[in-house]
């Protein structure tokens, strides 16, 4: 296992790896959030699991976490301090694996780990295919014609929603949602750029993605 440990607690980063490493598990720990966030945004493909602590400097995990999942579906445990149900709720929702209230065994959270990514590593479901298109979901790449295709995170993420709603006539509103975020305030026109900017990187596959005038836009396999 290759982990990426979110934590600003030194003492828990450094026992943590000891445990895990012991196990012949790999830590990398981060002790930043405007850190982590530049990880996110640069890809999550090395990484079979993401442990996340939510109180951090720069910027807090459930942002994190929000930002995690509009690119990847990489596992993601939260480990912290905070046990209201309302913040255990609210980890769910954003789409955590795990849910771990401080203290915690050390033992216990390596079972955890082992257990979802042998759950996860390697399924059907980290790869999406569409016509010429292939995306790994796990390793944020692109694939046209078994050729690598390189994507900014933005159109990684309007493609893998376009994937998973292939034949769907999908809006505006709803890709600035999922991939800008709810709490995004712009024009949708921004949607259209990226639009002509991820066919354009697709090539020939681009013309997959067809546009529905007055509704949105769809993918198809041809």
């Amino acid at each position: 296992m290759n982990i990426l440990l979110i934590e600003d607690d030194l003492q828990i980063c450094e026992v943590t790896q000891k445990y895990f490493s012991n196990k012949g598990a790999n830590i990398t720990a981060v002790t930043n959030g405007s850190d982590a966030l530049e990880i996110v945004e640069e890809g999550l493909g090395e990484y079979s699991l993401v442990l996340l602590d939510i109180m951090l400097p720069g910027a807090d995990g459930f942002t994190i976490c929000r930002s995690i999942r509009r690119r990847s579906d990489i596992p993601v445990i939260f480990i912290t301090a905070r046990g209201l149900e309302e913040d255990i709720l609210r980890g769910y929702d954003l789409g955590c694996d795990d849910y771990i209230v401080k203290p915690f065994l050390l033992s216990a959270l390596y079972a955890k780990c082992s257990a979802i990514v042998k759950r996860t590593e390697g399924t059907p479901s980290s790869i999406l295919q569409c016509g010429a298109i292939k995306l790994d979901t796990r390793k944020l790449a692109c694939f046209v014609d078994d050729n690598e295709v390189e994507l900014t995170p933005k159109g990684f993420a309007i493609l893998r929603y376009l994937m998973e709603h292939e034949g769907w006539t999908v809006d505006r509103d709803t890709l600035l949602s999922r991939v800008w975020g709810s709490d995004y305030f712009g024009v949708d026109r921004v949607v259209d750029n990226h639009i002509k900017r991820l066919r354009k990187a697709l090539g020939s596959a681009g013309s997959q993605i067809h546009t529905v005038i007055g509704r949105g836009y769809k993918l198809s396999g041809k």
